[in-house]
């Protein structure tokens, strides 16, 4: 008897069964096939070409490139160009990322309580989302222009107002008129908000805010309606009487996936700012380069100047920063997810 007679033979049902496995794994495979490559060639690839191109000085139109390792890096957090490319984009997204989902979580819960009108409000408020961010940002550099703005013209008639210069100025708590800063704009002329390095980067996250706000204000809605009723009357039950307390101990905890996506998806679209810069500040970034964020510098580098290595790395840390971004929300945030 040799080795191979004391194996034990399978059945002919289970190896009909393992066939039948094999070909069905098969199968799967043939059919998600197409996505794969999809994915492989519209997501993978271009992150990874984009991180060779980094450690190169390729520009388009040349013959060939050179390999200068970590030199684009090193540009990027050694120049003060780049530095103030970080700071802008960082002052960017940690203003309007809090600002925009708590106006988005406050409108919608006024929109929940109302009994009638709700439809208008809502539709005020997502006008903005509706409207192209471009066309509004010209809208916006209008309004905003030194002498025939709206904004600066209705300061100079406030500031022109004695009662509502006081008001605003605060004068009737004691203080001196130039020590705020209504009472400077009153006395030294309307600020030039899209030439003055100290205001270009916050008319850009208050065009961020106002165009943002209303899309989080639909997501919180919809995840409202996902509040069961039941938890209401079970906490009104406990003492939870006051709307401040029904919002602490049931609705705030119930949206908590729905803020997961929120703060996500607004931290990546705070990243991606690029519209508003490239409509009011191009070429150049603003005055002093104060609103010079990444998406910006991205485009200025890898396309105006086609310095494609350069612009590159930029891509790179861009996505290195948005990632662990995202990772560390998550890991704050869902530590506490109530999921119903």
């Amino acid at each position: 008897m040799t080795a191979t007679d004391t194996l034990p033979i399978a059945p002919p049902q289970r190896r009909r069964a393992v066939d039948a496995d094999r070909r069905q794994a098969g199968a799967g495979w043939l059919m998600s096939a197409p996505a794969l490559a999809l994915m492989l060639t519209i997501l993978i690839a271009p992150v990874l070409l984009a991180v060779v191109l980094s450690f190169t000085d390729y520009a388009l139109g040349n013959p060939g490139f050179n390999w200068v390792g970590l030199e684009n890096y090193e540009r990027i957090f050694t120049r003060p160009t780049y530095a103030k490319m970080l700071g802008a984009t960082f002052t960017y997204v940690l203003t309007v990322v809090p600002l925009s989902v708590g106006l988005g979580l406050g409108a919608a819960l006024l929109i929940q309580s109302l009994s009638r009108g709700a439809g208008v409000y809502k539709a005020i408020y997502f006008l903005p989302v509706m409207a192209t961010l471009l066309a509004m940002t010209i809208v916006w550099q209008l309004m905003l222009h030194p002498s025939i703005g709206v904004v600066n013209r209705g300061l100079e008639w406030v500031c022109a107002q004695p009662a509502l210069e006081g008001l605003f100025s605060l004068s009737f708590l004691g203080l001196a008129p130039e020590s705020t800063w209504f009472g400077r704009v009153c006395s030294q002329g309307t600020p030039l908000w899209l030439g003055d390095r100290d205001y270009a980067i916050w008319v850009v996250c208050f065009i961020g805010i106002w165009q943002g706000f209303g899309f989080n204000m639909v997501l919180y809605l919809a995840g409202l309606t996902g509040v069961s009723r039941d938890l209401y009357a079970a906490a009104e039950m406990d003492g939870a009487r006051s709307g401040w307390e029904r919002f602490r101990l049931v609705t705030w905890p119930a949206l908590g996936p729905t803020t997961v996506f929120v703060v996500t998806i607004t931290c990546i679209r705070a990243f991606q700012a690029f519209d508003t810069v490239e409509a009011l500040f191009s070429p150049g970034g603003g005055p002093g380069k104060s609103a010079y964020v990444m998406m910006f510098a991205i485009y200025e580098k890898g396309v105006t100047q086609n310095l494609v290595g350069l612009g590159a790395a930029i891509t790179v840390l861009f996505l290195v920063f948005v990632m662990i971004l995202t990772l560390i929300q998550r890991w704050f945030t869902e530590r506490k997810v109530h999921y119903a």
